[in-house]
């Protein structure tokens, strides 16, 4: 697999922090993939993630300020390798407009588990909460699933 792309619902929290977390373990590892993320629903197309992403993301060592929020379009459906969703609601959006190739976050150290929209999850804890499982997540996914070109 070369390229990975993170979907959510609005791509201003959830799947920034995953492209991030991904983007960095990808360098650390030195791998040559593309990653990218994307949402689901179109309101919020070309806003920054939200500052408590950003935050969480900083504290990490991570920076998403660059980010800009998209909707996720057909042509993402051939581009990228594997679309990973972060819930199930999701999914069944991604089913619906024809996305063959979906893999679930939280099947990658969950136990299949959705990863909670941390806006209606305990205040910044729970963007801290979401950040920890994420993380652990795409680790899992990164040494699981993943058979990536390592860069020369």
């Amino acid at each position: 697999m070369q390229s990975l792309l993170f979907v959510c619902l609005g791509n201003i929290c959830r799947s920034p922090l995953a492209e991030g977390i991904a983007r960095k373990k990808a360098t650390e590892m030195g791998l040559d993939i593309e990653i990218d993320s994307a949402g689901t629903g179109d309101w919020h197309i070309g806003e920054p993630p939200c500052q408590n992403s950003l935050k969480v993301a900083k504290l990490h060592h991570i920076d998403i300020s660059q980010l800009r929020s998209r909707q996720v379009t057909k042509e993402d459906f051939e581009k990228f390798d594997c679309i990973v969703a972060l819930d199930d609601s999701n999914i069944a959006n991604l089913k619906k407009m024809g996305a063959k190739n979906i893999v679930k976050l939280g099947n990658y150290g969950y136990d299949g588990a959705d990863v909670p929209d941390p806006y209606f999850f305990n205040g910044f804890e729970g963007f801290v909460e979401v950040f920890k499982m994420i993380e652990v997540c795409v680790n899992n996914l990164f040494s699981v699933e993943c058979n990536y070109k390592e860069k020369e």
